[in-house]
């Protein structure tokens, strides 16, 4: 049993419009449908244990690239995405917001009936993940979201969430375990948080196994344990700078995707007649999906790829979107004929990418890049919460060759 880490955002209120909720059901089912196809089951619930992949997972998705709002609209998308292809994948999302989230045993106890596997173990899971993130750490919040994601054959992986009104902070905890296994024979890394609140439960029968994971947990060295998490903190600010993302990797990404002889090479590589914008998302969307740990850091930076939908960097530019959903999902189509060649273009876009970076350092002008993205935007579709689209201007468009 693993504890994987954990992530303290901005907690923001709003909603996700339709037009983006449709778009992120549709491009998260075919990110992780691509994870699936190269790598299977587990490496997707241990990318999902990430909670830098996780944040980066989202903002590529178009959705505010640091806020509370990233994991309710993500698990969201992929229950719905996912769980309509269940039978085909072999993966099932169970849980979500509120009332959803009492809905989760239930849920697993279905699944677990229609697959022959052990329903009461991953309902004791689901129960125990959430009883020990939500009443034995003194960490002052309170979980409101708890998404269950189970395969075929029985592994796992919780994504949940607390909220802490008064520090402004929402605080996603990742859970991973490559097979269901009981919580006192191996307990989870580690335990961190601020001691904004006072333990309870302890003495509750029920929690006797959360007890034992935590005394067992007390006994490893303070150093082992804290090193065992990966935690990200997200900042409060809206506007993304340059101190929130490696420039050098952007860099790398523009190069490829502006530069006339790496731009003919990474179109051949997908053997599309891509414009150059559709082609800078689609290697974000490619490392995402092929990238290792270490390449998620700055999640920040997957928002250059399709904006946010609060503005910030850019409004979601919805032609580029559409076209960059068009091609993953004809590539997962076309997988399904040939076997993958057309798919694997994205694996080499990335090494690619990857490539490029090593040999080459790039300078970025962040707010020059932002700028310019602002300056496409009526052109590209552009739309945020504020604005349902702005029509371009009747002057000709800023200087770039195809858009999309």
């Amino acid at each position: 049993m693993k504890r994987s880490g954990f992530a303290d955002t901005p907690l923001h209120g709003g909603y996700v419009p339709a037009w983006l909720a449709e778009r992120m059901t549709k491009l998260g089912t075919a990110i992780v449908e691509s994870i699936l196809l190269h790598y299977g089951h587990d490496a997707f619930l241990t990318r999902l244990s990430d909670p830098f992949w996780f944040q980066a997972l989202g903002s590529v998705m178009g959705m505010d690239w640091h806020s509370s709002g990233i994991t309710t609209s993500v698990m969201g998308a992929l229950k719905r995405g996912l769980n309509s292809r269940a039978s085909d994948l072999g993966l099932y999302v169970c849980g979500g917001r509120g009332k959803q989230s009492r809905r989760t045993p239930e849920e697993l106890l279905m699944i677990a009936d229609r697959q022959s596997l052990d329903g009461d173990s991953l309902v004791r899971a689901s129960r125990l993940t959430a009883k020990i993130d939500n009443n034995c750490i003194a960490d002052g919040f309170q979980i409101y979201l708890h998404s269950f994601v189970v395969t075929a054959r029985g592994q796992w992986a919780v994504v949940q969430q607390g909220m802490n009104p008064g520090s402004g902070l929402a605080r996603r905890y990742h859970w991973h375990s490559a097979e269901v296994r009981d919580f006192v024979m191996e307990p989870h890394t580690g335990i961190m948080g601020e001691p904004l609140g006072p333990i309870i439960n302890l003495v509750d029968a029920q929690a006797g196994p959360a007890q034992n994971a935590l005394l067992t947990m007390a006994r490893d060295r303070p150093d082992f344990t804290l090193g065992q998490i990966r935690h990200l903190e997200m900042p409060r600010h809206h506007d993304v700078r340059a101190e929130d993302l490696d420039l050098n990797r952007i860099g790398a990404v523009l190069a490829v995707t502006y530069e006339k002889d790496l731009h003919s090479f990474a179109d051949f590589l997908l053997t599309e007649k891509l414009g150059p914008r559709t082609l800078q998302t689609l290697a974000m969307v490619a490392e995402v999906i092929h990238g290792p740990p270490i390449r998620f850091s700055d999640p920040a930076r997957y928002s250059l790829a399709l904006g946010g939908k609060d503005g910030h960097p850019f409004p979601v530019p919805l032609k580029t979107y559409d076209a960059s959903l068009d091609v993953l999902r004809r590539s997962l189509d076309a997988a399904k004929i040939d076997g993958g060649d057309k798919l694997e273009g994205f694996s080499r876009l990335n090494r690619f990418v990857e490539g490029v970076e090593t040999d080459l350092r790039t300078d970025v002008d962040l707010p020059s890049l932002i700028a310019h993205e602002m300056a496409l935007s009526p052109w590209l579709g552009g739309r945020s919460v504020q604005q349902s689209g702005v029509r371009p201007p009747s002057r000709a468009r800023p200087s770039q060759m195809r858009l999309f």
